[in-house]
């Protein structure tokens, strides 16, 4: 007789349960499924909050014993206010550190009180700004800052105060520094703000300031009139001057990009560069749209159009203009190495192609093909698929197999790119952008998806940065940075770090 199958009796033993233990039992095994996929969903957000990082928790005590202390901010890091911060950054998550800084604004609002009624001015607006900056209730910073107003200031203070500011004005120091026309005035007019003299002579400073402002504005230079406009607006945010520099600005703007249209449209490079680098040597001034994208763009196509037809000695000097423009490393480089790549090579460029010439293009185009199918679009230098196809168009640039690959590989290294972003490959995505942008260097399309991969890396250093995982986040951001300098967000991300790497040293 042979022996009872295990299935077997399992499932007789199931059927003889009662239908009520059965449903039970089911309704058991779901729960205990459920609780699983939870756990292994959420585990790290449930994680960071039921234990948070270590090094948070060293944070936080720091930062409760500096508040302690008396500790308030430190420029070293080692305030309370930083410390709490820093812990913020590495876990945005928890609330202690968030209390901890309005802990660290309330202790600052009562210290400005005790400041006040002991006639220290000077610590009891530094308090006060601490307790503005950290968002304490405005209500209570008015009333201090109120009382603050209403401490006697000694007169032979505000007289030396006001002769100083007349004999800044008479040597021509308008707005360069504390020890300028306006900012002494305003120092008077902060503790007496109905000062007759005060405001005479703030307003003799301000007409002083503005009185280039017609011949500057007739002579359009940029940057004449965009550092005229920012002396203006910091001296006194609603001048009536300032609608007519706003609009010589734009104006300055438009001519400039039209100037630079004009020569890129005749390949005048070096004047372009000339052009554009003089104003992004000056802090503020916004350059003209084609300073900052344009002109990049330009010089390394006109690289790669060389490089194309073999006039290597041009290709170098387009890339040298290109650096001095700024032009971004990486990009740069990729040109660098198809011309090293095609310095190599020298393929000559026969009047009529050949058979044999035609074959060569056969073979070049096939192995363009297979490289393009290995992953290799721009690299190893010389074997990638960019290089296989760039010879073949250099020996038959008008032969309609070569155009059609050129499309072909623009079309391919667009879906490629589109499929890394949706597999979220990072790494694969930025090679073949960059193969994109090597084919097609003008196309509108480009600009969008490099912001959109460099917000994935920022979203990615994010993530790290939250688990703890400091390293990573900072290469995340620097990859965002590498293919996007200007993506926003970048900037919050580095601050996060910084506070971050000086609270951990």
């Amino acid at each position: 007789m042979s022996a009872a199958r295990p299935g077997a009796d399992w499932r007789k033993q199931w059927r003889a349960l009662p239908q009520r233990w059965r449903q039970l039992l089911l309704v058991l095994a779901a729960s205990v499924l459920l609780a699983v996929l939870a756990a292994l969903l959420f585990h790290n957000a449930l994680g960071r909050w039921l234990w948070p990082d270590p090094r948070y928790d060293a944070l936080r005590q720091r930062a409760e014993l500096a508040l302690q202390a008396g500790r308030l901010s430190a420029a070293d890091g080692s305030g309370a206010r930083e410390l709490f911060e820093a812990a913020l950054a590495l876990q945005p998550d928890q609330l202690e550190a968030r209390e901890g800084l309005e802990r660290v604004a309330q202790a600052a609002m009562a210290r400005a009180d005790a400041q006040i009624r002991a006639g220290h001015t000077a610590q009891a607006q530094a308090s006060l700004q601490l307790a503005q900056t950290l968002q304490a209730p405005l209500a209570r910073i008015n009333a201090l800052q109120a009382r603050l107003s209403e401490i006697p200031t000694r007169a032979d203070s505000i007289e030396l105060l006001l002769q100083r500011a007349q004999s800044a004005l008479m040597q021509g120091h308008l707005d360069d520094g504390p020890d300028a026309a306006l900012a002494l005035y305003q120092q008077v007019l902060l503790r007496q703000p109905r000062n007759q003299r005060a405001l005479d002579g703030r307003e003799d400073a301000l007409d002083a300031l503005i009185q280039p402002a017609a011949k500057v504005l007739a002579g359009g230079d940029l940057a004449q009139i965009a550092a005229l406009l920012q002396r203006v607006e910091a001296a006194d945010p609603g001048h009536p001057v300032l609608p007519a520099l706003h609009a010589g600005l734009t104006q300055a703007q438009t001519r400039r990009n039209q100037q630079l249209q004009r020569m890129l449209h005749h390949q005048q490079w070096e004047a372009a560069v000339q052009l554009c680098q003089p104003l992004s040597a000056v802090p503020g001034v916004p350059l003209p749209e084609l300073c900052a994208t344009g002109l990049d763009d330009a010089l390394l196509h006109a690289a790669n159009v060389a490089i194309a037809a073999s006039r290597f000695d041009q290709a170098r000097r387009l890339l040298e203009l290109a650096e001095q423009a700024g032009v971004a490393t990486d990009r740069r480089q990729q040109v660098q190495r198809s011309l090293q790549a095609a310095s190599r090579i020298q393929p000559q460029r026969p009047q009529v192609v050949t058979m044999q010439g035609r074959a060569k293009v056969a073979k070049l185009l096939t192995q363009a093909q297979h490289a393009q199918a290995r992953g290799h679009w721009l690299t190893p230098p010389g074997e990638s698929a960019w290089d296989r196809l760039r010879e073949a168009r250099a020996l038959a640039p008008n032969d309609p197999r070569v155009q059609h690959a050129l499309q072909e590989m623009q079309l391919a290294a667009h879906t490629c790119h589109t499929t890394a972003m949706r597999d979220n490959n990072l790494g694969r995505a930025r090679e073949c952008l960059d193969a994109w942008r090597q084919l097609a260097p003008n196309e509108p399309a480009l600009l969008s998806a490099q912001r959109r991969l460099a917000e994935r890396w920022l979203a990615v250093g994010d993530e790290r940065l939250r688990a703890g995982d400091v390293r990573g986040a900072r290469t995340a951001l620097e990859r965002a940075q590498q293919v996007d300098a200007d993506v926003p967000g970048s900037e919050a991300l580095t601050h996060r770090l910084q506070r971050i790497g000086s609270a951990l040293k």
